[in-house]
């Protein structure tokens, strides 16, 4: 991903947010995705009676389940960058095994429980509500820019601090996410491409971007229309080309990604950062995360 904060920071108020933006999405990243790891969630998981010798099936049920019982080729399109064949081994078997209400009700259970592991008694603090409470209002402010995004905002707000905290910062990087679609779409990358142009920039390892279930047949076919553009060489490392337009994508998201966080003052967002801080030291800490990740977190 493009790092640029804006040398022009000073002067161009767009870049200023634009950087705003991306510093707190790396903020609240691991805050979302450590549920996705964490053995409380999977013993919820276990317990609605998914599978979990591999993480993909409570994922899929996880991430998909505000969108209600939806099909595969809904999934597809949602999550953009797993191939259709991966989503159909796991959706719509998710809602067979269990109905999306009894899903979200053991995901908040999950994460309520998880944070309740990371930050011990911390977990439940006046500074955890008061972060939920500025979270939120980003979130009310997040206009749904596709489904996922639209789809958490419409849940209930859970009673809990740390839930309530967790929920607020789903909807906002699922705004982001669907955003970063709407960036990809723009400059005409389809699901595999989007993958091959991202490692091919440094991303992470193209091995890493397999977890997204593409046969090694597709990535080459990705890899081959990108290089008919001018976008990767004939060793599939970018062109200067390729990394001008993965820069465009990135600031296009960072851009799109902006406009819920003018809700907040910048003294707001600054406490809001403090807040957040121990959150992301016990996600990071956890050694959960894995770290190298394809969204290209600590690598570009």
């Amino acid at each position: 991903m493009d790092t640029d904060t804006g040398t022009d920071a000073g002067t161009d108020t767009g870049a200023v947010e634009r950087a705003a933006a991306r510093r707190m999405w790396l903020l609240l990243e691991p805050l979302h995705a450590v549920v996705y790891y964490a053995p409380e969630a999977y013993e919820e998981a276990a317990a609605l009676g998914y599978g979990t010798a591999e993480r993909w099936p409570a994922y899929f049920a996880w991430r998909a389940a505000p969108l209600g019982a939806a099909g595969a080729e809904e999934t597809t399109a949602a999550f953009h960058s797993f191939s259709p064949d991966m989503v159909a081994r796991y959706v719509p078997e998710s809602w067979r095994i269990a109905a999306p209400d009894a899903v979200l009700a053991a995901r908040t259970r999950a994460v309520t429980r998880t944070y309740a592991a990371l930050l011990g008694p911390g977990a439940d603090t006046p500074g955890v509500a008061e972060a939920a409470t500025l979270a939120r209002r980003v979130a009310g402010a997040a206009v749904p820019a596709g489904p996922l995004s639209a789809a958490n905002a419409a849940l209930p707000r859970p009673g809990e601090p740390a839930a309530a905290l967790w929920q607020a910062a789903t909807v906002i990087r699922e705004h982001r996410g669907d955003g970063h679609l709407r960036a990809l779409r723009e400059v005409g990358l389809d699901p595999v491409e989007s993958l091959v142009s991202f490692a091919a920039i440094g991303a992470a390892p193209p091995e890493v971007f397999a977890s997204r279930g593409w046969t090694p047949t597709a990535w080459e076919a990705g890899r081959s229309r990108l290089a008919a553009r001018g976008l990767v060489d004939a060793a599939g490392a970018a062109t200067e080309a390729g990394r001008e337009l993965r820069a465009q994508v990135e600031r296009r998201t960072d851009e799109l990604a902006a406009a819920p966080w003018r809700v907040l003052s910048d003294d707001e967002r600054e406490h809001l950062a403090k807040a957040l801080e121990p959150f992301w030291v016990a996600a990071i800490g956890s050694g959960l995360l894995p770290g190298v990740n394809t969204l290209g977190i600590g690598k570009v």
